[in-house]
């Protein structure tokens, strides 16, 4: 569960989001560790950042295996949570697109979306 409004949303193309999406691309939300409680139990993966070494952290739910959230050793005050796991169209759209370098020339971006390479 989760109060208030995240601190961004972004779309990320790196191979890692595509790999654990399944899809072309992943889209998350990012809260401060403080909006965010966290229940029942979770399984976890942890994969190292090929460029800067950064530690990330999926929890994955025990019961379906769907990404709950990911923890990341370079902000451990924030948590990042797949837009997918809210299930609702109403939220907020993405604000900032990261490794487009690693883009799907098919992909189209939002129009008022920030390029950060």
């Amino acid at each position: 569960m989760v109060e208030g409004d995240p601190r961004r949303v972004s779309i990320c193309h790196c191979l890692a989001c595509q790999r654990r999406t399944g899809s072309a691309f992943g889209v998350q939300s990012r809260f401060d560790r403080d909006q965010v409680r966290i229940t029942g139990t979770s399984r976890t993966y942890t994969r190292v950042s090929d460029e800067d070494g950064e530690q990330r952290t999926s929890h994955f739910c025990a019961e379906c295996g769907a990404t709950v959230y990911i923890a990341s050793s370079s902000t451990p005050d924030v948590l990042i949570i797949p837009v997918g796991a809210f299930a609702d169209p109403g939220f907020p759209s993405p604000t900032v697109s990261v490794w487009e370098e690693r883009m799907h020339n098919w992909v189209q971006l939002p129009v008022k979306v920030q390029h950060i390479q």
